[in-house]
């Protein structure tokens, strides 16, 4: 009792820390990373702490399981390294006495990786993805400022205004800059409208403007002056597949069982089913030889960890490839590492037993 209280002790303490550390950094990251496209004009600046939001939630999974890891793994290394599992074992504990606390510790956080996975997840997912679209499918015009070259969201038009109306719907003195392939069109115009046509396309209709027309390497260009000109703006690009998958409720991947939807779903299973596994694998990776150096061990479980987290998103590409079952897929890489994890425990447990020997040998003589 006294055991696992102590236990159980060490493994909350450490776990908060260990989480906040890889929160923060995670936070900063994502920060940094979209306070550079909201700069560019990439993300909508009122978007960045939604964003920054949805984000965290996604990556509670990830941060979980490897909280667990971490958690573990630091906690046993230090029972070895002070020499307190030397106590436990004589006092009669095996290294498997661990699983049980681990386990009771564990399965808190395994639970909260399946419904943030299952659940919670792809809704965080869809609302960032509602506001790209949302950003993406504003009109070219209504994405500039007054006095400031910007790109268009397909990149391949400039366009400069000089003023704009409350409503953004309205341009005075207007310059337009758009290639396609080698040809390039200049267009200048003292002002302009967005007009909304019956079909649902838009049109930024230019007056009175002059307009240039010519090749790249060529010399010849035409010249034509316009009362009225017109430029199609373009709509959002669709979604692709694999992101329109992770906005999916878990619900209607099982309903609609293509491989991108089953390599999706193979990959929310999965979260827990690592979490838990890893959490155990770093029992015995935590061992610490004397001979060696203090850190070795820290490597070792580090590259188990990098090892078995790229062969469960390999075999899900191969599941959302079709190259897999899903079956497979789930399986595999979860109960190969399962079978890893054993042969670890059965190899420390043996090699604790001679190292016992030896020591209860010698203190014999």
């Amino acid at each position: 009792m006294l055991f696992k209280q102590a236990l159980r002790r060490d493994l909350f303490n450490l776990s908060g820390a260990v989480f906040a550390v890889l929160f923060t950094v995670m936070v900063t990251t994502s920060l940094v990373r979209l306070l550079g496209r909201a700069a560019t004009d990439r993300v909508a600046s009122t978007d960045v702490l939604p964003l920054i939001a949805f984000a965290s939630i996604n990556t509670i999974p990830i941060l979980m399981g490897l909280t667990l890891f971490i958690t573990v793994l630091l906690v046993v290394s230090r029972a070895f390294r002070d020499s307190e599992m030397v106590v436990w074992f004589a006092s009669g504990l095996s290294l498997t006495a661990w699983v049980r606390p681990v386990l009771e510790f564990a399965i808190p956080f395994v639970v909260l990786i399946a419904v943030v996975s299952l659940g919670v997840g792809p809704w965080a997912n869809q609302q960032a993805d509602e506001l790209r679209q949302r950003f993406e499918r504003r009109e070219d015009v209504s994405m500039v400022s007054a006095g400031q070259f910007r790109e268009s969201s397909q990149s391949n038009r400039v366009f400069f205004v000089e003023s704009l109306n409350e409503e953004r719907t309205e341009v005075r003195n207007v310059f337009v800059s758009q290639t396609d392939g080698k040809r390039l069109t200049v267009v200048a115009s003292s002002g302009g409208r967005i007009v909304q046509e019956p079909d649902g396309n838009r049109f930024l209709v230019l007056e009175d403007g002059q307009r240039w027309d010519g090749t790249w390497g060529t010399p010849e260009y035409r010249f034509m002056m316009f009362e009225r000109y017109g430029i199609r703006l373009p709509g959002a690009a669709p979604l692709s597949d694999v992101t329109a998958a992770k906005a999916q409720p878990t619900w209607l991947l099982l309903t609609n069982p293509n491989p991108v939807h089953l390599g999706e779903l193979a990959r929310r299973l999965g979260a827990p089913l690592s979490a838990l596994i890893v959490a155990i694998a770093a029992i015995p990776l935590a061992f610490v030889n004397p001979r060696a150096g203090q850190s070795v061990n820290l490597v070792v479980a580090l590259v188990f960890y990098l090892i078995y987290n790229n062969a469960g998103s390999v075999m899900q590409a191969w599941v959302a490839q079709d190259r897999v079952p899903f079956a497979a897929g789930l399986i595999v890489p979860h109960l190969a590492v399962a079978v890893v994890v054993a042969w670890l425990f059965w190899r420390r447990i043996s090699l604790w037993r001679s190292l016992t020997n030896i020591v209860l040998s010698w203190v014999r003589r």
